[in-house]
């Protein structure tokens, strides 16, 4: 079964503050759906039209489960911490395998 993606990139953070209590709620949430942080704000090389912000990328046994995981009750409330606070590219994407 492939698995699933969270892909993450970070065009702007407006509110560092809520960020970090979007953080605080998000991890907890993310691990209880499966979720494995694979990369997170370490060195990044944008290209063309890529923006070198904060990118993280997140591993899940299969996409439907990278799917709940996004829609459960726990990740909602981290949304809800996180509100304007940022601009983001967020995809779920399947795995080749």
């Amino acid at each position: 079964m492939p698995k699933g993606y969270w892909v993450s990139v970070y065009r702007t953070i407006n509110d560092p503050e809520k960020l970090t209590a979007y953080n605080k709620l998000a991890g907890p949430a993310v691990r209880a759906g499966g979720g494995r942080v694979l990369a997170r704000d370490g060195l990044v090389v944008a290209h063309d039209a890529g923006i070198a912000e904060r990118t993280i990328l997140i591993e899940f046994d299969s996409f439907e489960q990278a799917v709940a995981a996004r829609e459960s009750e726990a990740y909602q409330e981290a949304l809800v911490v996180l509100s304007d606070a940022v601009e983001r590219d967020f995809r779920i994407i399947e795995g080749l395998d």
